[in-house]
């Protein structure tokens, strides 16, 4: 597992280190569940392939739910990056099934969410997180869409380390030319991923 951590939301000085109680959890992202968004399921790739592969919106939502309850532990962090659910009753199936999810959930936002109904379901929302790992050449910085590039340049903002932009929103997409990681579900199995496997060695 990667080592002590460090995250901010401003510039590179205000990031701090994880307490040592904070430091041996796993740390998750993920992005677009989009639960309960029936539309989705007749979106198409390029080829005209369904983008989800799934009969219905039932069983679209339990494969998110259980690879989630089968990845993550209650101790863990999980990084959502934004665009968490779509339908109606959404306060009623968040506290039903979202609220029961392992682990202590952050939202990154996404173009879709409505903050005031999700924020009491997260223990952070941002529009943003900048993360610094110990003896790793470069951050993390995690936004629903891709970032610009200049934006990633910004050495005042984020310090001397190179980043890499840990993003959402794109679906099945190609993120763009560069370094970039896209975590939406269509590009993960559907399954939370460990921080790890974003580490650029």
């Amino acid at each position: 597992m990667t080592g002590p951590l460090r995250e901010g939301n401003n510039r590179a000085s205000a990031a701090w280190l994880f307490k040592e109680r904070d430091m041996n959890r796993n740390i998750w992202v993920i992005s677009d569940t989009h639960f309960n968004h029936s539309n989705i399921l007749t979106f198409k790739d390029s080829v005209g392939k369904p983008t989800r592969n799934f009969s219905d919106v039932n069983e679209m939502n339990e494969c998110m739910l259980d690879n989630w309850n089968d990845t993550v532990n209650p101790g863990d962090i999980v990084y959502h990056l934004g665009d968490v659910l779509f339908g109606y009753d959404k306060q009623e199936w968040m506290e039903k099934n979202f609220a029961k999810l392992p682990g202590r959930k952050r939202l990154v936002v996404g173009n879709h969410d409505n903050i005031k109904m999700l924020a009491p379901f997260f223990k952070k929302v941002t529009l943003w997180r900048h993360l610094l790992l110990e003896n790793m050449p470069h951050g993390l910085l995690f936004t629903h869409t891709p970032a610009h590039p200049t934006t990633l340049g910004e050495k005042d903002r984020f310090g001397e380390n190179n980043l890499i932009n840990v993003h959402g929103h794109i679906h099945q997409n190609a993120s763009p030319n560069g370094p970039y990681k896209c975590v939406c579900v269509e590009q993960t199995d559907y399954k939370p991923v460990h921080i790890d496997e974003l580490v650029v060695k």
